[in-house]
């Protein structure tokens, strides 16, 4: 069902953040952003970049609420770019539909398409969809369930508590490979969620967006003990980190990337209680010790070879829309991303 990783891969994922403009009392255009993402996509698959992991949000602060729409239109424009959706929030959706629109990217992208599952990081979308959060982890463990039998079976039979059963029904279209699709397990730290994901034998991408990435060493050893433990093909077994990101080789830029990441920061922060985002905070997490890989070309590849050293992962996803950077720097980004910071970890 996966396929057997040689060299560490380098991947990019973005929200869709959207810029808010004080003069005005707006957010950036949603259009114009999605049409930009689309050409930073184009410039991905152009670098070598192996992986465009898309969020899903429901929030006026974001562009995108439908990741499979916006990969299918990536599909069209790339080559070799693998398009996955970072993540899914498959507590809030339905598992048919989830593989259904799935499948029929990978169709369209001749068999490049992933999703990763989640509960996400925001709860918007229970509200939106008629959810209710007393059904939280139940919807979660319920639906991917399902969404796993659907992956492997055309023919499904299958029965819950919160969806209606399913019997001898089959779902189309089917993917490539056999009608399976690589569904990857995305966490932001909880040791069940991570248990869950080596029983199952799901291949793992755990969100590091804070503190010090090495705090995490020991979830990832859990989850290599528990997939060995249960039996899975340790030859198989992937492990991915998603960490916030930007490139630049212009000090200056760098410096000044500080305002437009903390805006965004104390937009969330604001909603959760947290205290305002400050350049200690931020010159601290560029540091080898800290959660932001944000820096030089050089700089960003020397803390990737790190988490390579001290998680073995073989997939880095850098989540490089944080606060909306201008679309020239970041094409930029993406540019050093590829041609410099990649060659530097590919043979790790």
């Amino acid at each position: 069902m996966y396929y057997k990783i040689n060299n560490m891969e380098l991947g990019i994922g973005m929200f869709g953040d959207l810029s808010f403009d004080r003069t005005t009392g707006k957010y950036r255009d949603a259009g114009i952003k999605i049409r930009e993402i689309l050409e930073q996509v184009k410039l991905m698959d152009e670098v070598g970049i192996d992986v465009f992991a898309m969020g899903e949000h429901h929030r006026p602060d974001y562009a995108v609420s439908s990741p499979e729409i916006v990969l299918a239109a990536a599909a069209g424009i790339t080559k070799n770019i693998r398009l996955a959706s970072g993540v899914t929030v498959l507590s809030s959706s339905e598992p048919v539909k989830v593989y259904e629109d799935f499948a029929t990217l990978d169709l369209i992208s001749d068999g490049r398409a992933e999703i990763y599952v989640g509960r996400g990081s925001f709860i918007e979308s229970f509200p939106l969809y008629g959810y209710s959060l007393n059904d939280y982890e139940e919807l979660f463990n319920e639906k991917l369930d399902l969404l796993l039998k659907i992956n492997a079976e055309e023919n499904v039979t299958w029965k819950g508590k919160l969806r209606a059963p399913m019997q001898g029904q089959t779902v189309y279209p089917r993917a490539k490979n056999e009608g399976r699709l690589p569904i990857w397990r995305a966490v932001g730290g909880t040791p069940q969620s991570v248990l869950q994901a080596a029983e199952l034998g799901m291949p793992l991408v755990v969100a590091i967006i804070g503190g010090m990435p090495v705090q995490f060493r020991n979830l990832i050893e859990f989850y290599k003990q528990e997939y060995k433990k249960a039996g899975h093909d340790v030859s198989q077994m992937q492990i991915a980190i998603h960490s916030h990101t930007f490139v630049s080789d212009d000090p200056a830029v760098i410096d000044g990337y500080f305002h437009t990441y903390k805006a965004q920061m104390d937009r969330i922060g604001s909603s959760r209680g947290w205290a305002p985002f400050s350049k200690m905070q931020y010159e601290g997490g560029r540091s080898k010790d800290g959660a932001l890989f944000i820096g030089s070309p050089k700089e960003v590849a020397d803390k990737i070879a790190y988490m390579k050293e001290i998680f073995g992962i073989t997939r880095f996803i850098g989540h490089m829309d944080v606060g909306d950077p201008a679309h020239d720097l970041m094409m930029k980004s993406i540019e050093l991303f590829g041609n410099e910071v990649k060659p530097s970890i590919q043979n790790l």
